[in-house]
């Protein structure tokens, strides 16, 4: 081998570093923009440059002090900030995963999801409380568990009784799992966002916090104002309307959006009459 290839080697080896490490960081500090862990991060950047000085000045009282406090740091940035290392883990592996390991999705095609819209539509409003969380890659079955079991075809007439405020089942959240429902009267942990709101009650900040440990997505209707809510990775988007929320769902689900055929005579109001009907 020449010299010449090797330097050529370790040129592209170094380059292929150098990208890697910089998605990564990039990634990372996408992920973390505008949550609580952004100023811990400039934290830490900070008391890297200040230990980075204390070595260049050789200030060995400080330095000393830093080195022991590396250990303690990392093991409260894990404490401190588990949900957030969960979504960036949970990013990565959903954007690593090989095709053929996906979960087949839509297999009954966007009906299931014209349901829930429907659903959504009749208890937003009734201004009925509800909370709907539709898993995706990342199981649910330890929330399952803790709820009523169902496992049943999902319809219309199912989500709206099962949170019929008369019924024994509304109380708590609904879970879809493999576009069936699997249980109701689910109860799920809290987001621990400082940022989050004080307005929002106990169902907007169970739903944030379902989102925020897995890949899960929620659907929120308020009782108090009847306003639908969508979550996901622990983001809201507050008074969807119901065409929105399809389309959010179904790109959500990877479900290619397809319009309703549109008639421009019942658009336009010209009926047509026909032996004295419409």
């Amino acid at each position: 081998m020449q010299i010449t290839d090797f330097i050529s080697i370790n040129t592209l080896r170094n380059i292929l570093d150098i990208s890697l490490v910089f998605i990564i960081v990039y990634v990372v500090l996408k992920l973390l923009r505008g949550t609580r862990a952004m100023p811990t991060v400039i934290g830490i950047v900070l008391l890297a440059l200040l230990y980075w000085l204390a070595i260049a000045q050789d200030l060995a009282t400080l330095e000393f002090i830093l080195r022991s406090a590396v250990f303690y740091i990392g093991v409260a940035i894990i404490v401190l900030f588990q949900s957030e290392i969960r979504q960036a883990l949970i990013f990565f592996a959903n954007r690593l995963r090989f095709p053929i390991l996906k979960r087949q999705r839509a297999q009954f095609g966007g009906s299931v999801y014209d349901e829930i819209v429907l659903a959504m539509t009749t208890l937003s409003s009734e201004k009925t409380g509800a909370l709907i969380v539709i898993e995706r890659n990342v199981g649910l079955r330890n929330f399952v568990d803790s709820g009523v079991a169902l496992d049943a075809k999902i319809s219309y007439d199912l989500l709206v009784t099962v949170f019929n405020p008369a019924t024994p089942l509304h109380d708590g959240a609904a879970i879809i799992q493999n576009e069936r429902l699997a249980a109701a009267s689910v109860f799920l942990p809290l987001t621990k966002n400082p940022e989050v709101s004080r307005e929002l009650g106990t169902r907007h900040r169970a739903a944030i916090g379902i989102t925020e440990g897995s890949d899960a997505i929620s659907l929120v209707v308020s009782e108090e104002t009847g306003l639908v809510t969508y979550v996901d990775g622990g983001r809201m988007i507050r008074n969807v309307d119901m065409a929105t929320l399809r389309k959010l769902l179904l790109e959500a689900m990877q479900i290619p959006l397809i319009e309703p055929k549109r008639d421009p005579a019942v658009e336009s109001g010209q009926w047509k009459v026909e032996s004295g009907k419409l």
